[in-house]
């Protein structure tokens, strides 16, 4: 299967809802009317909604389609895409037969990709290169007789928005490569602090993370007693992690910390061990940690999918 349907095949089997040790704006704050008519199609095909939500689709059923093709349904405001990249997106689509909802990411999770045609197909890896982070885009393809119409949102794969002050001295200090990977630096001689440290280091422009909400990011975690990292998304193969945010499935300093920031947000916790894995029978039990957090995305969780996947644990990191 060389198309883009295959990336929704597989987005269903990956599209799950995952523990973090804690788990660019997210979308633009702007509502749309309705797209232009496809010209992949002799029918009308129009996207309706706002970002961040399940788009709204109206076409006569059944769906005809003429030829493949796709089209911006808005553009987007952040980074340029480019080969090679880290590419989070959320996708939505139907039979056109009959309006069957086929996938639909904003349920439970965007799903990562690499901007490359092994990840994401040559068609969609076409539609989408040269876009911005931020752009919506609406896809038409036949697949087996089947009308399939897909609508994807670009999400950020970092944070980006505002830089804040850098932390106290006495805090750890934070440098980010150029792809934004976060190198943690403990401050040498000085005692962890015995309370919760939240501190934004990129003030993201999305909106607030709300408590119940799915909420995905890239972090790295780290020891305050030597520096090491012990847990990180920032490595090859590994994608941004999703988690319920709020409501105790995570470690408390997640939950107190990274509740109303907002989404774009690079955040700087640092947790004493009452608030992270003090007596549990982690490793990390007597630890404080440091965490170093980019907010990608925040939505609430479908309630029809409340319980239908297995329930995310605490995990050490």
């Amino acid at each position: 299967m060389n198309s883009w349907v295959r990336v929704i095949v597989g987005a269903l089997a990956a599209a799950t809802v995952t523990a973090a040790t804690a788990c660019a704006p997210a979308s633009l704050p702007v509502d749309v009317g309705p797209a232009p008519t496809s010209s992949a199609s002799q029918a009308p095909f129009q996207v309706q909604g706002t970002s961040g939500a399940p788009p709204t689709l109206e076409y006569q059923k059944p769906f005809d389609v003429v030829r493949s093709g796709s089209r911006s349904v808005w553009p987007g405001t952040g980074d340029v895409l480019e080969r090679d990249d880290p590419v989070l997106l959320n996708l939505y689509a139907q039979d056109g037969r009959d309006g069957t909802e086929l996938q639909n990411t904003f349920r439970t999770a965007p799903v990562a990709y690499t901007m490359t045609e092994g990840s994401l197909g040559n068609n969609l890896f076409e539609a989408l290169e040269g876009k911005r982070v931020g752009a919506r885009l609406s896809l038409i393809e036949e697949q087996d007789g089947v009308p399939v119409l897909l609508v994807v949102d670009v999400l950020p794969a970092r944070a980006s928005g505002v830089e804040a002050p850098a932390p106290a001295k006495n805090l750890p200090q934070v440098r980010l490569d150029d792809l934004g990977v976060p190198e943690v630096r403990i401050p040498r001689g000085a005692e962890p602090p015995s309370r919760l440290v939240v501190h934004p280091l990129i003030r993201g422009s999305g909106p607030q993370v709300r408590a119940g909400q799915i909420l995905t990011v890239e972090f790295t975690a780290v020891r305050w007693s030597d520096g090491s990292v012990v847990d990180t998304t920032w490595t090859e193969g590994t994608p941004p992690q999703s988690a319920e945010i709020g409501i105790g499935r995570l470690v408390e300093g997640w939950d107190q910390g990274l509740v109303e920031q907002t989404v774009g947000s690079q955040v700087l916790l640092v947790v004493p061990p009452q608030q992270a894995y003090a007596n549990t029978k982690s490793r990390l039990a007597g630890e404080t940690l440091v965490y170093v957090v980019d907010i990608l995305d925040a939505h609430q969780l479908d309630p029809h999918k409340a319980g239908a996947e297995e329930e995310p644990q605490k995990k050490e990191g």
